[in-house]
């Protein structure tokens, strides 16, 4: 996006039932060659904390799902490293800069597979609250905010929604990113201690790193 959204690329492909069987032997190979093995489920929550920074511009041109870029290298992250995040696509919390608002998020981690990415990014698109008039603003009807360019973005990230994997075709990733958005808002819509506990998390201004204490 002009915005963190609109000139980065959310593509946490999968397929519809999540089976390779439809593509090629050779770029499933690919894709797993890059994909870490390590299971979300054990270092959820994950937090980070970054800069906003440039991606590859297709987000909002060819999927018409702007999000933002997080910057490797001035990250701080929950996990051991940034190559350590385990790929996927997760739902959580997200806040911009200085701005105090908490968004809800669906974000990828890993290659987008769909375009044959070799580098990892973090990509969360933010999800305007609905009675925002930015809510259905881009071109396929989701939110469209403004530009965060080097902004800083604490991201929490609660849950994992599917693998990445390469979709047949732009349409049916549009349409399973959609529906991670609609997920995304659905679980951030819970009251458990633990979404609470990271929705706090996001508002401040503590570190990233989590102790060995924390809770779950």
């Amino acid at each position: 996006m002009s915005s963190p959204s609109t000139n980065n690329n959310y593509d946490g492909s999968a397929t519809e039932n999540d089976s390779s069987k439809h593509h090629s032997d050779a770029k499933i190979h690919d894709i797993s060659a890059l994909t870490t093995v390590l299971d979300p489920s054990t270092v959820l929550p994950i937090r980070m904390t970054s800069v906003v920074v440039k991606g590859y511009g297709r987000g909002s041109k060819d999927l018409g799902i702007p999000t933002a870029n997080l910057d490797r290298e001035s990250g701080q992250f929950s996990t051991a490293s940034f190559e350590d995040l385990p790929t996927g696509i997760y739902w959580g919390f997200c806040r911009i800069g200085t701005d105090d608002h908490i968004y809800k998020t669906a974000c990828s981690i890993g290659y987008n597979p769909y375009y044959g990415n070799n580098r990892k990014t973090v990509e969360p698109h933010l999800i305007a609250d609905p009675n925002d008039t930015r809510r259905h603003k881009s071109s396929c009807g989701e939110s469209l905010l403004g530009d965060f360019y080097d902004q800083s973005i604490r991201l929490s990230l609660v849950g994992y929604l599917r693998p990445e994997l390469p979709f047949e075709g732009l349409d049916k990733l549009i349409e399973a990113i959609k529906q991670d958005i609609v997920n995304a808002e659905q679980f951030g819509d819970g009251d458990a201690a633990s979404i609470q506990l990271e929705k706090i998390w996001v508002a401040s201004d503590d570190s990233a790193i989590i102790s060995k204490t924390h809770p779950g």
